[in-house]
């Protein structure tokens, strides 16, 4: 997939007011600090597009980017430890909880993983709760340049191993790296085929 044109759209607090949903989206979540913000930047060609930042918990609301005016890129607030109060986390949960229930157009959820560490409960949790929500996902592993291939390829076993303990069938997953763009034109072409499948889901939000 060639990125012509991609644009931030809007922020908003409440799924209800995002844009109207005529265009397949796909949300990027992860734990706070995984390197969300520099992967969208990555993927979409556009240093500066989403904002990075050293502090964990700076995304705070459901940011949309229009891609090619074909797709919806949406940026969500992190889970787990981040630097803020437990109201504004407890706010966040409520805020992506109903986003990912609640809009139609969702194709699927890209979820980060920082490649360099074992199994985390928050993640593991968060996407057994994807799995009973029926809410299709797959798995981003972030920062691979920032180990040896050894070293990523033992801990991405250890996670598919982990997963398998619950998982009948496992999500795919994608190996990425911001800074060398390592994993874009796979996680780019994923997006461009399930695009063709818009058509049909389109059709079905308008019966």
């Amino acid at each position: 997939m060639l990125i012509r044109d991609a644009r931030f759209l809007t922020s908003n607090s409440r799924a209800e007011l995002c844009p109207a949903p005529t265009l397949p989206e796909y949300a990027f979540i992860g734990r706070s600090n995984v390197g969300k913000s520099s992967l969208i930047n990555m993927l979409t060609g556009r240093n500066g597009l989403a904002k990075t930042s050293s502090s964990p918990g700076k995304t705070q609301l459901i940011n949309h980017f229009l891609i090619n005016e074909e797709w919806y890129l949406v940026d969500l607030p992190g889970y787990g430890y981040a630097k803020v109060s437990k109201t504004s986390r407890a706010e966040w949960a409520r805020m992506i909880n109903f986003y990912l229930r609640h809009r139609p157009n969702l194709m699927c959820v890209c979820v980060l993983i920082d490649s360099r560490h074992p199994p985390q409960a928050a993640d593991l949790e968060f996407m057994e709760k994807l799995g009973e929500e029926g809410i299709p996902f797959v798995m981003i592993f972030t920062k691979i340049d920032k180990q040896s291939t050894a070293q990523t390829k033992a801990l991405v076993g250890t996670y598919l191993s982990k997963m398998q303990e619950i998982w009948d069938e496992l999500p795919r997953y994608f190996q990425t790296s911001a800074e060398t763009s390592q994993g874009r034109d796979e996680v780019l072409a994923f997006i461009a085929d399930v695009n063709k499948q818009w058509g049909g889901v389109e059709a079905a939000l308008n019966a």
